[in-house]
């Protein structure tokens, strides 16, 4: 069985031989070690060009943004599975991506999907509020989640999200995609009846978007941002190992309400 239409084995993104690397077109001794930042080689490696210092600015600002979220179910996961195979650090940081989806680190992807739509529409001649209010309407009734707006803890606002849009207009980026996503902000309760304010989910390509980043990597973003986090949590868990704490609240804290057989009582019920 074949997949895809390929017959032979190309790549664009690196080549070595006993003397060089070249990583995208650059001599990876020469050119890019002690010379650029980790958030410039991943941006070269990723699209085969250099970023703009607009463009290296706001993937810099969106991977801090999201790196850390406290004790999320991703590091709760990661910690739980160091404590009980400490030998494999690689294993816990993949607990902790393995949830990548569309309610844990997804979201962004789907946001800025939202987002194309929207500017599709506007490029056909609609009208800013017009485009979101159909889009986000034509989702909800298709039942397609509306990603990146509402926040259990930041309510009101999300300050990751306008700080984010700070740097954009700091930077002079294309505010395009955040025009876009005020839109939707803005056609959210005529079509979910109820207020739903921007987070850093939807900030995310909002700003990226407007720098040329493309969408298919935007889900890449929160990873990398988060396994840096992830990495230091688990640093933190071989000093201070809360993993199996973590499972001990869990399961005390459960409740069964299943059946019992006859005669049994379970004390913590």
């Amino acid at each position: 069985m074949k997949i895809g239409k390929a017959t032979d084995v190309r790549s664009a993104i690196c080549a070595a031989d006993a003397d060089t690397i070249v990583v995208r077109g650059e001599d990876l001794n020469r050119d890019l070690i002690g010379k650029v930042s980790l958030t410039e080689f991943f941006h070269l490696s990723l699209t085969g060009k250099r970023p703009t210092p607009a463009a290296l600015a706001l993937l810099d600002a969106t991977l801090v943004a999201i790196a850390e979220h406290g004790l999320v179910p991703s590091v709760q996961a990661s910690r739980m599975t160091l404590a009980a195979a400490p030998d494999a650090l690689q294993g816990a940081v993949a607990a902790g991506i393995l949830g990548c989806g569309s309610v844990i680190l997804g979201a962004s992807e789907t946001a800025g999907r939202l987002f194309l739509e929207i500017d599709a529409r506007m490029r056909g001649g609609a009208a800013i509020d017009d485009a979101a209010l159909a889009v986000v309407r034509a989702w909800r009734e298709s039942r397609r989640a509306i990603a990146g707006y509402g926040h259990p803890l930041h309510k009101a606002s999300d300050p990751r999200a306008h700080r984010l849009f700070d740097v954009a207009r700091e930077q002079g980026a294309d505010l395009r995609y955040v025009e876009i996503a005020r839109a939707v902000e803005r056609a959210i309760p005529a079509v979910l009846d109820r207020k739903l304010t921007i987070n850093v989910s939807a900030a995310i390509p909002a700003v990226l978007l407007g720098v040329g980043f493309p969408i298919e990597a935007m889900r890449g973003v929160p990873i990398l941002a988060r396994t840096a986090g992830l990495i230091a949590h688990l640093y933190e868990e071989t000093q201070r190992p809360i993993g199996f704490a973590l499972s001990y609240h869990a399961d005390r804290d459960a409740i069964y309400d299943g059946e019992l057989p006859a005669g049994v009582t379970l004390k913590h019920t």
